[in-house]
């Protein structure tokens, strides 16, 4: 009875112009990633799967789960933490808070974020979970629900441990978790100098100083991870993400992130296909009170590809057919892939607009003269 049904749409725009492939793309970092934010796409990748030193960009996850703290309620930006002795021994970088002062969490997330302090790190993890070991079990237990699966902690700093590491896919994705769960938050990390203890720190990101759209993360800096940054630019409607790792200088990490990001924003277009709940197709339904059910995604479809190539893209939708009733609204019928030369395909889930019940006598007779009428066809040509 079911059988597979495909539409085929070629073309999703007007031909402006010959394909533009976008230049292949080398870097000289040990490892990086390059995400549009807009459509998922990954476009430019090396190593991205390889647990390296994070040094300080294990940052994030710290900052990550204080800012869970602070929508949960469980804490606030005005409440205040006496200083252990351990925070104000940190070494590196510190934000050059002392033993025994008592400072707000809005003041030590400063000092994190710009500072890149050590023992702000360390005085904001004892602030939630008593101790620096007892938080590194909690980012292990969260970075796991948050599938980051080439992770692991073992302080809150990024201070070397082989215990310590983390993927370049999984600092994209924890970049990515930070921009949209927290963008109030998010916006403390294009702040560019604080100042604590009459000494004044600028933000170490060395983007956010070259008028390029970049509004944060965070840099990591240690003699095994080498010179590294995870950094967000956002232009127009297009934010993209990108993490290097293991360069040899604070200038060629500066140089590397400033030539890649420029690279994503003007190589590659992002375009709309489908809104999210708008009418891609109709799917046929077996024995259900309507003939047929309207198949939508569930999320907006945005395809990046190189400038010039987005008008060669396909758009296959999928799905087996007629779908037997009852269907319930959600229901995943299909998938609409999307195929542009020289990209990996895009295969986004369909779902039924609205539920379809079962059908009465009269949808069950018409199905059974349907099959009936199908088999002697198939007498007849055989």
């Amino acid at each position: 009875m079911h059988a597979l049904a495909r539409i085929l749409i070629c073309g999703v725009g007007i031909l402006l112009a010959a394909p533009i492939a976008a230049e292949t793309q080398s870097t000289p970092a040990r490892a990086a990633i390059l995400v549009d934010l807009s459509s998922g796409a990954v476009l430019l990748e090396k190593n991205a799967d390889q647990p390296r030193p994070p040094a300080s960009m294990s940052k994030l996850m710290t900052l990550f789960m204080v800012f869970e703290a602070l929508e949960a309620g469980r804490i606030s930006l005005t409440d205040e933490f006496r200083i252990s002795e351990r925070a104000s021994r940190m070494g590196g970088s510190r934000m050059f808070i002392r033993i025994g002062e008592v400072i707000s969490v809005e003041n030590l997330l400063r000092g994190v974020v710009i500072q890149s302090g050590n023992d702000a790190a360390v005085a904001l993890a004892e602030a939630l979970s008593g101790t620096e070991e007892a938080f590194a079990d909690l980012m292990n237990q969260r970075a796991a629900d948050l599938g980051l699966t080439n992770s692991h902690f073992a302080n809150a700093t990024g201070w070397p441990d082989p215990e310590q590491f983390m993927s370049m896919r999984d600092l994209a994705r924890l970049a990515e978790a930070i921009v949209t769960r927290f963008p109030e938050n998010y916006k403390r990390f294009s702040q560019t100098e604080f100042t604590w203890s009459d000494i004044t720190q600028k933000n170490r990101n060395p983007l956010l100083y070259l008028g390029m759209g970049a509004d944060g993360l965070k840099t990591g800096h240690t003699e095994e991870a080498g010179y590294s940054l995870t950094a967000s630019a956002k232009r127009g409607d297009r934010r993209v993400v990108l993490v290097v790792s293991g360069l040899e200088s604070s200038r060629a990490r500066r140089q590397e992130a400033e030539r890649l990001i420029n690279w994503a924003f003007r190589a590659f277009d992002t375009r709309t296909l489908f809104e999210a709940g708008e009418r891609v197709a109709d799917a046929d339904v077996w024995i259900g009170s309507e003939e047929s059910v309207v198949l939508v995604p569930e999320r907006d479809v945005i395809l990046t590809a190189p400038y010039g190539m987005i008008e060669q893209a396909s758009v296959e939708i999928k799905y087996r057919g007629p779908i037997e009733a009852p269907i319930a609204q959600g229901d995943e019928i299909g998938q609409v892939e999307i195929s542009v030369p020289e990209m990996p395909m895009q295969t986004v889930p369909l779902v039924a607009a609205e539920a379809v019940d079962r059908g009465g006598l009269l949808s069950r007779l018409k199905a059974a003269a349907q099959l009936l009428q199908n088999r002697v066809l198939s007498l007849v040509d055989g």
